[in-house]
């Protein structure tokens, strides 16, 4: 019986690559690991579930579809009485209102407020501030390129 001295190193390809670091962003972006890190910066740890709402519904002004809670619960693929939950308080909030569809009066339509406004555009900083400390030690070519690149591979997902 022969013992082999050498180990066989394989590259992994970068289809490999990137599906490890995907995995690794998930579970970064969980939300208990969001929820623990907002409650590190002071912030609540509902603020994760009202940053996607109020993300989802600036993200569907700007893009058409309709802001309705069904809407929503598609969009972040969650069931409509927890979307339900989360819209109702992010309207008790504030940083959300109900408008009647013009189209359709048996329906609502989601606006963010002006708080709502302020409060996610206080997130985004936060957001962009974070990716900042991750590219700290790039070049801005380097930073150029990945959010290219980024950008190009998550459209190419849909």
């Amino acid at each position: 019986m022969y013992k082999c001295m050498y180990t066989v190193v394989m590259t992994p390809s970068p289809e490999d690559a990137v599906e490890r670091a995907l995995v690794a962003i998930r579970r970064r972006q969980s939300r208990r690991v969001l929820a623990a890190g907002a409650r590190r910066q002071g912030f609540s740890a509902d603020l994760i579930a009202t940053a996607e709402i109020l993300d989802a519904i600036d993200d569907d002004a700007a893009t058409g579809p309709e802001r309705t809670v069904t809407g929503i619960a598609q969009r972040l693929r969650m069931d409509q009485p927890r979307a339900s939950r989360l819209v109702a308080k992010t309207i008790a909030d504030g940083l959300l209102e109900r408008t009647a569809d013009q189209r359709d009066g048996r329906r609502s339509l989601l606006t963010l407020t002006a708080a709502g406004h302020r409060q996610l555009d206080g997130i985004r900083a936060n957001g962009r501030f974070q990716a900042g400390q991750a590219m700290a030690d790039w070049t801005a070519g380097e930073r150029d390129a990945f959010a290219d690149l980024l950008t190009r591979f998550v459209s190419a997902l849909d």
